[in-house]
């Protein structure tokens, strides 16, 4: 099987990177913008599904999740997502609509005032997690999204309530611009492939290191490596050009089988069949 090299990491966003759709399910649209300037440290992206699924039928939806926390409010639920470390599924039925906000590295420690490690693998109520405050921000993006659901504009509208809500958490702290930047060199630098780079790109012993990202995102240092892989397997994987041997020794592995060790363990498909989907 052949892989493409994208000099671009793979002409994908955020959310399409991470999203392992498959390219014959149709029952959805995605509403995909940023933040306003002043809530870029806290807020990486909006996500906002519409779907429509035939009667009797149901579309699951999986996600390789990056380091951050979500926020996920629907007419059926409100939630707060630590970070999953496996692959994250949720399967759409009927018709609906999600407002989703994917915080930035910093934003979970700041929202929750607190560790965020034991949120890690877990999910629960926004009410249950901020009390009232949660609840309301659940009705009233549900206010808004009574509109039209389907409209940009109501939908621009519903992620403006969500800003106005977490706008109280500014300004970020050092340790969290810290914790931002570690997390984006690892992202977006495919040589960074052992803990030791990160340690001496920051200065940081790796006990430090391991502390930090522990409190600040519930993960090892380890995980971001890793996950930023498979987030750029799956990006090259969807266009066949290349060899799977390359791939695995562009992005680090010791040879293919890891690679498709790794990709499995996580995903539930080798990379060649992830690869039938789009070919």
């Amino acid at each position: 099987m052949n892989i493409r090299d994208r000099s671009d990491r793979d002409g994908l966003d955020d959310v399409e990177r991470a999203h392992l759709v498959d390219p014959a399910d149709t029952s959805f649209q995605i509403g995909r913008w940023g933040p306003t300037p002043d809530l870029a440290e806290v807020i990486r992206r909006f996500w906002v599904p519409v779907w429509s699924v035939p009667a009797g039928g149901d579309a699951p939806q999986r996600v390789l999740q990056y380091p951050v926390c979500l926020m996920v409010v629907s007419s059926e639920y409100a939630r707060f997502y630590g970070v999953a470390t496996g692959l994250s599924e949720t399967t759409l039925t009927g018709q609906g609509w999600a407002v989703g906000v994917m915080l930035t590295p910093a934003a979970g420690g700041l929202v929750l005032d607190g560790p965020v490690d034991v949120w890690t693998d877990r999910h629960a109520e926004l009410s249950e997690v901020f009390g009232e405050r949660g609840a309301e921000l659940a009705d009233r993006v549900r206010t808004t999204m009574a509109t039209d659901p389907t409209e940009e504009s109501t939908q621009r509208a519903a992620t403006g309530v969500v800003e106005d809500w977490l706008r109280p958490i500014l300004p970020l702290d050092d340790d969290g611009r810290l914790i931002n930047e570690i997390v984006d060199y690892v992202e977006n630098d495919s040589t960074v492939v052992a803990i030791g780079q990160i340690c001496a790109r920051f200065h940081l012993t790796e006990r430090s290191l391991q502390r930090l990202t522990r409190r600040r995102l519930g993960l090892t240092p380890k995980w971001l490596i890793q996950r930023r892989r498979l987030h750029e397997a799956a990006g090259r994987l969807r266009v066949a050009d290349g060899t799977l041997a390359t791939l695995a020794a562009e992005l680090g592995y010791a040879d293919e089988a890891h690679l498709v060790r790794d990709f499995r363990t996580v995903t539930g498909l080798t990379p060649r069949e992830f690869t039938a989907r789009f070919t």
